[in-house]
């Protein structure tokens, strides 16, 4: 539509549509925020494949990075007044720890990357948040929740803080009420359809603390404490997702050599007294005599702490010829990042492009309002024939659902859950809680939801609850008739 309308509309308005279209194209973009010494590098690295984010606290730390697609890779330090600083990766691979100007100069660190991971993703990166360090709490408040970053800034840069379409919260503990706070900041930072639960998620990082001793698997806890930590954050995060931060950059950033694995082989083949006493802590492991190296022994705490240590060595016990890719792939699954990759995909993934059509349909409907009347009837036009199609129906859905999860709208919890399912995701079977029915079991099933939601809205509902109760009962209705 965009592209039709460009070629018709006057070049007064050609410009805001152009805008639009480039809009549209964009990857979705992903923010992680979260306390200093949550984990967020880490799962950044986990996110785009790479080890390029800083991990210990430095310069860099304290300012918003933005990682997205590029031909090649480069890294730009975008101060306050819109000057551009480039700086190499360094030696490592990785952004420099120290900045070409002060820290509180620079507006962001935009990262260009070749990698593949970040053709349909842009992450960002965001400063610790409610640290002991209060220049660095007052810089991540500053350039997330409230400051208003200088005009001359370019537009990326802006649209790196203020534009984030999902919201990843990173904690390693139990959620407190100043978490809260920070979530529903960055929601008020946020574009309106993405401000509500149903673009936020939680991750319970360094899940592995949670084991009952050492060696011994940290799910069983951990899958009930994220879950409990979810019904705490409802109105804030639409789930609580638990993972291994370290365990997931090691696996996804390709960071475990044949070297490593070699190691691990060499323990597994120590006697048990030996290995439960090394393994016993991170102290012991490097100070007790051991056929492998001191240097090497860092390395793989570096890299998979004593939970991964752990469970490599368990795995090379069962199976001594293991190797390194298999190795490998079993840590990724052991560090529940596939959860999340999925709950991205289904969560965020699927509705990026209906929350950017409900801003490009804004905007449009805007630039109507305030542009040239000789365009008013074609951008008017255009708009309407978008809202007339069934698939529009998806945006009012979207703002329904947000309604109730906020808990703007109250509806008992099995009727909530309901609107968030029909709006999270377009796989039948999930919406309807029946995921192996056959298509003629879920389409029954959709019309018997559709009569409930009219019934409703019919039936003693406030007006409020009217209003959503119909938007629903007409998502089920479409739902049915695109199982039919």
């Amino acid at each position: 539509m965009c592209e039709e309308l460009a070629g018709k509309v006057s070049s007064a308005s050609r410009p805001v549509v152009e805008e639009v279209a480039g809009r549209l194209g964009q990857p979705l973009r992903v923010a992680v925020a979260g306390r200093l010494k949550a984990g967020k590098s880490t799962l950044v690295n986990a996110l785009i494949g790479r080890r390029v984010a800083p991990t210990a606290a430095g310069e860099c730390t304290r300012v918003v990075t933005q990682f997205r697609y590029g031909p090649a890779d480069r890294v730009d330090v975008v101060a306050r007044n819109g000057s551009k600083h480039a700086v190499p990766l360094d030696a490592n691979g990785m952004i420099p720890t120290t900045l070409p100007i002060p820290a509180d100069e620079a507006a962001m660190i935009d990262v260009q990357l070749s990698s593949d991971r970040l053709r349909d993703l842009t992450v960002v990166d965001t400063p610790g948040l409610q640290s002991v360090n209060t220049d660095i709490s007052e810089a991540a408040r500053e350039m997330l929740f409230a400051a208003p970053i200088a005009e001359d800034v370019d537009d990326d840069s802006k649209a790196a803080v203020e534009s984030a379409e999902a919201i990843i919260y990173v904690f390693t503990q139990q959620v407190r009420a100043d978490d809260v706070d920070a979530l529903e900041a960055f929601a008020k930072a946020s574009q309106q359809l993405s401000s509500s639960p149903m673009n936020a998620l939680g991750l319970y990082n360094k899940a592995d603390k949670l084991a009952p001793g050492p060696g011994q698997d940290p799910w069983p806890v951990a899958g009930p404490i994220a879950g409990d930590q979810a019904n705490v954050l409802r109105r804030s995060v639409c789930d609580v997702v638990p993972v291994v931060g370290l365990l997931a950059e090691t696996a996804e950033a390709g960071l475990l050599t044949a070297a490593d694995c070699e190691a691990l082989r060499t323990l597994a083949g120590l006697g048990e007294e030996k290995r439960a006493l090394m393994l016993a802590s991170a102290g012991l492991f490097l100070s007790t005599e051991s056929p492998v190296d001191k240097h090497q022994r860092q390395r793989l705490l570096e890299r998979l702490d004593l939970y991964g240590i752990h469970f490599a060595i368990a795995h090379l016990q069962a199976s001594p010829h293991l190797a390194t890719g298999e190795l490998v792939r079993l840590l990724f699954a052991a560090s529940g990042f596939p959860r999340l990759r999925t709950t991205l995909h289904q969560i965020f993934g699927v509705r990026a492009d209906v929350i950017k059509a409900g801003w490009a349909l804004g905007r449009l409907d805007a630039a109507a309002a305030s542009g040239p009347a000789a365009d008013r009837d074609l951008l008017r036009g255009a708009v309407e024939s978008i809202v007339a199609r069934p698939e529009y129906h998806r945006l009012p859905l979207l703002e329904a659902a947000a309604q109730v999860t906020t808990g703007q709208v109250a509806l008992p919890e099995a009727m909530e859950a309901e609107v968030a399912r029909l709006a999270l995701t377009d796989d039948a079977g999930v919406v309807l809680g029946l995921p192996d029915a056959p298509r003629p079991q879920l389409r029954r099933a959709a019309i018997e939801a559709a009569a409930r939601w009219r019934a409703f809205a019919n039936g003693g509902a406030t007006p409020s609850q009217a209003r959503v109760a119909n938007v629903v009962h007409r998502g089920f209705h479409l739902l049915a008739q695109r199982l039919g």
